[in-house]
């Protein structure tokens, strides 16, 4: 770790998008004492993904400089709904959801962040607060300002509506900052604003103000958008090994440099070609979440299915109700492989379901029991099962 607060600074920003103000973070590590750097977490979604991880790693540096994290369950705010990159209200989650959520985001954080300089807080703790309370956090910023935000200048144009607990939201982010009394709070860019916006929240309550620093966003495995759990196109840290393995080398070339920088913070390697830097990415990635012989197994499991032709050797067993001599396939698809019987019909139809490696017909709903005991189901490309009848 870099010795001077100037070398610590650019070292720590190094590779953020934002770093503000200007001068910011140097003067905070001039303090000469552990930093409060804060990360909130809604828990709108029961897992981690890979993209999220981005901003876990940073945190992870910042507890390796010595300083502490206190990474804040949004239990509170997702009540509300972050209206960050939405074009459309989110839909409210109910407490049992947002706390089953909680517990997982926990657990999850921790395969990157460290233990021993960790906080974790629960934002309802604060924003239960009381009426004057309230009205005194309202009373730190205008709808004005609030509305210059790109995502409601956007909505508000094209005359979608946005909701006022979507304009609180800011606010209540804000106000974490306060209770928790923030030097410094990470996100990713789509939160700069609320970033900014709790440097203000922080001098309207008399608190020195936050640095705030951005990370950049993490491409899906369309290599388009995003990663999120809206789009489909995500890896979540807690997948089966062969799972992250496979989506992993879907991910396009031109995605390749990012994914290295920002996952693994190094740069591409320009002796290996695409198809060996997506296999020596994908192995990083399953050592560094599972561990190096799951990395081995799942590489060896996709080289014999993808490259061999073959199935892989520890297959899932299922058991099935026959019902009248039959089976019904998107229900077997369903029980077998956790998909809804609607995604399961979308499968047949486009001819992504096949036994024993034969692609089955697109309204093969229904086969005779003797057709399917025994044999091996194939969703997609990397799940299978053996069936057997009960």
């Amino acid at each position: 770790m870099p010795a001077t607060p100037s070398d610590a600074a650019a070292w720590l920003s190094r590779n953020a998008v934002d770093c503000l103000p200007e001068g910011g973070l140097e003067a905070k590590l001039k303090l000469g004492r552990p930093l409060r750097v804060k990360l909130g977490i809604d828990p709108t979604a029961p897992d981690i993904h890979l993209g999220f991880t981005v901003v876990l790693q940073k945190m992870r540096e910042f507890q390796d400089a010595g300083h502490t994290v206190v990474l804040i369950i949004g239990d509170g705010t997702a009540r509300v709904g972050d209206p960050s990159g939405r074009s459309s209200t989110r839909p409210i989650l109910s407490d049992e959801t947002i706390r089953a959520n909680a517990t997982t985001f926990q657990e999850q954080a921790l395969k990157v962040l460290d233990p021993s300089r960790l906080e974790v807080r629960f934002n309802g703790e604060w924003l239960d607060m009381a009426m004057p309370d309230f009205f005194r956090l309202l009373g730190t910023t205008t709808v004005a300002h609030v509305i210059e935000r790109d995502d409601f200048a956007k909505r508000l144009a094209a005359n979608t509506p946005v909701s006022m607990l979507e304009l609180m939201y800011p606010l209540l982010q804000g106000y974490d900052s306060v209770a928790i009394k923030a030097d410094v709070e990470l996100g990713g860019t789509d939160q700069k604003f609320n970033l900014l916006l709790g440097r203000d929240i922080q001098r309207a309550y008399g608190q020195a103000e936050q640095v705030i620093m951005t990370m950049p966003l993490l491409t899906g495995t369309d290599g388009e958008r995003k990663m999120s759990k809206s789009f489909g196109n995500y890896i979540g840290v807690t997948e089966a090994p062969d799972e992250m393995y496979g989506k992993t080398l879907s991910i396009p070339d031109t995605s390749l440099a990012t994914w290295y920088e920002l996952l693994l913070g190094r740069e591409l390697p320009q002796e290996l070609a695409p198809r060996d830097a997506k296999r020596a990415l994908a192995r990083a990635l399953v050592e560094r979440f599972h561990d190096a012989d799951a990395a081995e197994a799942a590489e060896r499991a996709f080289d014999l299915v993808h490259i061999q032709g073959g199935i892989p050797e520890d297959l899932p067993e299922v058991e099935f109700a026959a019902v009248g001599g039959s089976v019904h396939l998107p229900a077997l698809l369903a029980q077998a492989f956790g998909v809804s019987t609607s995604e399961a019909r979308r499968s047949l139809s486009q001819g992504g379901v096949k036994l024993d490696g034969e692609a089955l017909a697109g309204d093969a709903l229904d086969l005779p029991v003797e057709a399917v005991n025994g044999r091996v189901l194939q969703l997609g490309k990397r799940r299978f099962a053996r069936i057997w009848a009960a």
